[in-house]
Order: C-alpha cells, then sequence, then structure tokens
C-alpha cells in the first residue's frame, strides 16, 4: 500500500492504495465517485473515461502510481450543477437510453470541445470512436455535441 495525494474535482483528496490499482476503483471503491462506470476492463470501452490534466483516459487501465500530480476531473467534477454545456444538449437531445455509457461519453465529448470548438461530422465520429454506446444512440450523440459546440 502506499498513499497518494490526488487532485480530483478541484480538491486534494488522501487514498492508501497498492500502486497497481487502477484509478477506477480509486475511484468508486475508495472516494465513492460512482459516476465513472466499469464498463470491460480494457480500455476499449470508453464507459470509464475521465480527465487527466485535461484529456480523456480510459481510468479502468490508468494505474493509481501513474497519475503524479495531474489533476483529475470525473463526471462529478464536470460541473457543479451539472450545467455544462454537453450535459444540457444531452438531455435536449434526449440521448441517453440505458444510460450506462453517457458518463463515459459526455466527458470525451467535452474534451473534444475544449481542443476543437466547431468539430465537424467526420471530427466528432474520429473522436468519439472509442466509446461505445449498446444501445447505438451514436446520432443523437452527434447532435448533442453539435449542439453543445454551439453553446
Amino acid at each position: 500500500m502506499a498513499t497518494y495525494n490526488l487532485k480530483i474535482n478541484g480538491k486534494t483528496r488522501q487514498v492508501n492504495a497498492d500502486p497497481s490499482t487502477p484509478v477506477l476503483w480509486v475511484l468508486r471503491d475508495h472516494l465513492d465517485l460512482q459516476g465513472t462506470k466499469y464498463g470491460c476492463g480494457m480500455a476499449q470501452c470508453g464507459a470509464c473515461t475521465v480527465h487527466l490534466d485535461g484529456s480523456p483516459v480510459r481510468s479502468c487501465s490508468l494505474l493509481i502510481s501513474a497519475v503524479g500530480k495531474a489533476p483529475i476531473t470525473t463526471i462529478e467534477g464536470l460541473s457543479e450543477k451539472g450545467d455544462h454545456p454537453v450535459q444540457k444538449a444531452w438531455l435536449e437531445h434526449d440521448v441517453a437510453q440505458c444510460g450506462y455509457c453517457q458518463s463515459g461519453q459526455i466527458m470525451s465529448a467535452a474534451a473534444l470541445l475544449k481542443t476543437n470548438t466547431k468539430p465537424t461530422d467526420a471530427d466528432i465520429d474520429a473522436y468519439m470512436s472509442g466509446n461505445i454506446c449498446r444501445c447505438g444512440t451514436y446520432l443523437r450523440i452527434k447532435e448533442a455535441i453539435k449542439s453543445a459546440a454551439q453553446q
């Protein structure tokens, strides 16, 4: 076990964990931040996406020992009141069906719009390609991202 001082959602949190523990399990099991979901455990589906120093990463494959001082943002920290433009667009376009992948989808979409404020359909397809939606709401996801880009 080792002690880590992590900056998560703007707050410093101290965690005792095995260095080989994935960030996903630190968030969910140690810090009770349940918004980040477990999907595949192999960084293939995107359900566990969080931001590490502003960039989207798969928390299921990111070891706690690799975080260092980089800040982590989870879906809970994206906006205080759930009013981030992507979150609002998700509701406006009724994106979620089962909802399981949605926190990862939203975190990826927010990262896209942070780096590309006017993404084309091709940009969205390429950036979001690592996020799987079992319900197949890809068209609504794309429309929500376009809508959020206009806000």
